[in-house]
């Protein structure tokens, strides 16, 4: 573990709970230990925040108290918390419309056919949240093939959070986000929800049985069979070091079919010139010797 007492001269957050920087190196390596994300010292503030509404919920006084608690044996469920409170679950339907438009024109053709001979098609959102990544996914393959869910075909949808994967499994969502989904999208595979206040919409059984939501630790083994044909894993390496993006880089590579593509986020690289991968489009990548 990191040396507390070497910390970059910032004064320690202050507020309603007891926080030293021995306090905030506990965290950081136990968060980086367990999902790969680095949380530098500039990050304590948010740190702080965000924990804070921890400590209210479950009655205690100090984050030495906080930190006895994760580190502990009976603490499984907090540090599940924990990496749930330090994860930023940002998102929307069709979110950087681009990959979708790549998917839809330069990807599922092939893919379509495949699935017609009878083949084998997987695609993987890897880091889902709340659903709105695979649901956008199942959309763009229905409209392309709207009897895909009558043939071998299947999207897995991951998050660490096992909170995200239930909301995104309930696919109900506020009514104001509809907006995000092209209207030509909506049709048969959207309905409006008749319960409760605030209205809302959920995504009907020819969407959802497309879709197999999964938690799953991108650090950890990854119980999979068989490759991919198209992997999402879109603003989640922004969360790692370099040695890390590398081997998960790698992993996935290794988890994709020859044909296989993947899209990142809007701030993320892949250096092809190390990694078995090369450019296909905006923030998209296919393995080398790839056929185009």
């Amino acid at each position: 573990m990191r040396d507390v007492r070497q910390h970059s001269g910032s004064p320690v957050p202050t507020g309603e709970f007891a926080f030293a920087w021995d306090d905030f190196h506990k965290i950081a390596a136990l968060v980086h230990g367990e999902a790969g994300i680095v949380l530098p010292e500039n990050k304590a503030n948010l740190v702080y925040s965000r924990l804070a509404k921890r400590l209210r919920a479950i009655g205690l006084r100090s984050f030495r108290e906080y930190c006895a608690l994760v580190e502990s044996d009976d603490g499984a469920d907090e540090r599940q918390a924990l990496i749930a409170a330090m994860t930023t679950n940002v998102t929307r339907f069709f979110r950087e419309p681009h990959h979708f438009e790549h998917l839809s024109e330069r990807v599922l053709p092939d893919l379509v056919s495949a699935a017609r001979r009878g083949q084998r098609v997987r695609l993987w959102s890897s880091a889902c949240s709340s659903g709105e990544e695979p649901y956008s996914i199942a959309l763009t393959l229905l409209k392309a093939m709207p009897d895909a869910a009558s043939h071998d075909v299947l999207i897995l949808a991951s998050d660490i959070d096992p909170d995200m994967i239930a909301r995104a499994t309930a696919g109900s969502y506020p009514a104001v986000r509809l907006g995000d989904i092209p209207l030509p999208m909506r049709g048969q595979w959207i309905a409006n929800d008749r319960e409760g206040t605030e209205p809302r919409f959920h995504f009907t059984e020819g969407v959802k049985k497309l879709i197999r939501f999964r938690q799953l630790n991108l650090l950890r083994d990854w119980p999979l069979r068989g490759a991919f044909d198209v992997i999402f894993c879109r603003n989640v390496m922004i969360y790692f070091d370099q040695e890390t993006q590398d081997d998960i880089w790698r992993r996935f590579a290794r988890q994709m079919s020859p044909q296989g593509h993947i899209y990142i986020g809007h701030s993320e690289r892949i250096a092809t010139d190390s990694m078995p991968f090369e450019l296909a489009g905006q923030t998209t990548y296919r393995l080398k010797g790839a056929r185009r």
